[in-house]
């Protein structure tokens, strides 16, 4: 099956080209050589994106799905326990109208600890026990339990539960430490859950690698600090503003939080760190409550835009970024020879990122999905 999509403005996940033919052969991104072709889409006055990766969800049975509907190709899955992620690996693996999916597993946790007082509330099937870490002396055991269930990265919170109107078991430094240099001697990278000024000192000071929140409960002038070690330690962060937004309208479910934040705090720590040079990753922590796959990703993008990036920014943070973070070597950008993760949308979101919301058709390893009727439109402004 040789598709042709001719005359397009495309986004190629790291600049935007005026117009240009794209041939998808195979699955793959192809070079257009004048041959016979199969389907040809017609791209004037609209723009061709790689997929967009959504670097922070928690999956669950239709989340992938309905990611790839509104063209989120590949979703980052943050905690997912044995069960679950085995029944959505299959998934990713034998269908085309779903999500591909890389995940950290069970995440690090200490007895108690977040998110424990959320998994109390979760379907049987997503939930039940899970192993956590006590202390230092547990780390490498724990590590090397993740790497025997074939995860992708490691996943660490540190979070006292300031954020959940609660006083919440918690990693200790040292433990932390810990685990962050098993999982490096495994070759995983780390991610940290830190919702507060403290706790993502402590993260750093371990060494991690990433940053799975913009810290969302802590004042601009508490992370003045942390964005320059964030910048000199090329530690990247995951934005997750949509679900800032959704824990500071007051509207979230008592299982997630019992204390709403500050969204404009948020957006300035953002801010501050894109100024900083900091390598930003648009993810929205979509989950089984809010917010909800896919769709919350293009509003993810449009809060990253007035936050202060431009919007090739932003859609680098979902697409070239994240890909080239966890060696996705394969995808976020257009180019011969990657694989034909698409999205094709009506106008010009190289300069109104509002326009990914128009979606005209989405890709998925170069099969074209039929979006499903009845599925919401996206909306976009202020909620």
């Amino acid at each position: 099956m040789r598709t042709l999509i001719q005359g397009v403005r495309v986004f190629t996940g790291e600049e935007a080209l005026p117009g240009a033919d794209v041939l998808i052969e195979d699955g793959r991104i192809g070079t257009p050589d004048g041959g016979r072709v199969d389907e040809t889409v017609p791209g004037a006055g609209r723009t061709l994106l790689p997929g967009l990766i959504d670097a922070h969800v928690h999956v669950s049975d239709g989340s992938l799905e309905q990611a790839l509907s509104y063209g989120v190709t590949t979703e980052l899955d943050m905690f997912c326990l044995p069960d679950n992620l085995a029944r959505q690996r299959r998934l990713a693996a034998d269908r085309h109208d779903v999500a591909d999916l890389r995940s950290s597993g069970v995440l690090a946790t200490a007895p108690g600890g977040h998110p424990s007082q959320i998994m109390a509330n979760v379907p049987p099937e997503l939930g039940g026990e899970f192993d956590t870490v006590a202390g230092p002396g547990d780390a490498a055991a724990f590590v090397a339990a993740r790497v025997a269930e074939g995860v992708d990265y490691l996943k660490v919170v540190i979070d006292h539960g300031t954020t959940a109107g609660a006083d919440l078991p918690v990693l200790t430094p040292d433990t932390v430490a810990a685990l962050t240099e098993a999982a490096h001697a495994a070759g995983l990278r780390v991610i940290a859950h830190a919702a507060s000024a403290a706790d993502t000192k402590i993260a750093l000071d371990a060494g991690v690698d990433g940053l799975a929140h913009v810290p969302f409960d802590a004042a601009p002038e508490e992370a003045t600090d942390l964005v320059a070690r964030c910048a000199a330690e090329n530690v990247f962060v995951v934005s997750t503003l949509v679900y800032v937004e959704w824990l500071s309208s007051g509207q979230a479910n008592p299982a997630q939080t019992a204390t709403p934040l500050h969204l404009d705090d948020a957006m300035t720590i953002t801010g501050m760190l894109a100024g900083a040079g900091v390598r930003l990753l648009a993810g929205t922590d979509a989950n089984l409550w809010h917010p909800q796959h896919g769709v919350s990703l293009h509003r993810e993008l449009e809060l990253l835009v007035q936050a202060g990036l431009t919007p090739t920014q932003a859609l680098a943070a979902a697409t070239s970024i994240p890909a080239a973070t966890f060696d996705l070597t394969d995808r976020g950008r257009i180019a011969p020879g990657l694989r034909a993760d698409l999205l094709l949308v009506e106008g010009d979101p190289t300069t109104d990122i509002t326009a990914t919301a128009a979606i005209a058709a989405v890709w998925r390893g170069g099969t074209r999905l039929t979006l499903p009727h009845g599925r919401p439109e996206v909306q976009v402004g202020p909620k």
